[in-house]
């Protein structure tokens, strides 16, 4: 797996690459707040920070700063390639847009949606979730504290990224049962799940399309690097 974000780039490009970065963190906190909302559960790393908040009474948004902060600690010392404006945006932003979106949200989802709606909600949430995850993570830009953990050992061993991906989220959804976070059928989905998805989303969609952004720039406010799928082994 190789990182861009140690590239040379334009401020033009740099700015496209961003707000690219920022569209898939507000699209990763709405397919989170449909999964919170619907009754399904989150997915691991938010159950895991729900729960945590919750013990502490801290908000989730403020908690998840701080889980990052700790978690960037690691990458800045074993994988500062990974490094970039859009890992402050994830940090930063990410639980404050769940707990906006959900407060939009909860008037609009029944309390008690039944099973057949809760089936729908999760498909959808994930859906968006992960597209979201690969949004930003395709950028470019940097990659959140938890996201760079399965790509820093992907760089260093022969693994493939949705099954390291599948293991670090399955041990995260364990922690956030242990700390009483909102863990659900959707919550062990997700484990399973995210890694595939968010490969296939980069591979199909988001890396290419932002290729294809960048070379609509002018010559001179883009690089000529090729992008890259973030999540190839």
């Amino acid at each position: 797996m190789a990182s861009t974000t140690g590239q040379r780039r334009p401020w033009q490009e740099i700015a496209l690459r961003s707000t690219y970065s920022l569209v898939g963190v507000a699209i990763i906190g709405l397919g989170a707040a449909v999964m919170l909302v619907g009754g399904v559960g989150v997915d691991p790393f938010t159950a895991l920070n729900t729960g945590i908040s919750d013990l502490i009474d801290w908000s989730l948004g403020t908690w998840q700063l701080v889980a990052n902060a700790i978690l960037f600690v690691f990458v800045l010392i074993w994988g500062r390639q990974f490094i970039g404006v859009g890992t402050v945006i994830n940090m930063v932003l990410t639980g404050y847009f769940i707990t906006w979106f959900s407060q939009l949200l909860t008037p609009v989802i029944p309390a008690d949606p039944g099973l057949g709606a809760q089936a729908l909600l999760f498909l959808i949430g994930i859906a968006i979730f992960d597209f979201g995850a690969s949004a930003y993570m395709s950028a470019g830009v940097g990659t959140a504290p938890y996201d760079a953990i399965a790509p820093m050992i992907v760089d260093k061993s022969r693994f493939s990224y949705r099954w390291v991906r599948t293991i670090q989220d399955i041990i995260t959804v364990t922690a956030a049962w242990l700390c009483s976070g909102p863990v659900g059928v959707g919550t062990f989905a997700t484990a399973f799940f995210n890694g595939p998805l968010i490969e296939a989303f980069s591979a199909k969609v988001n890396a290419p399309l932002v290729g294809r952004l960048v070379r609509l720039l002018p010559e001179r406010m883009r690089s000529d690097e090729e992008q890259k799928d973030p999540t190839a082994g």
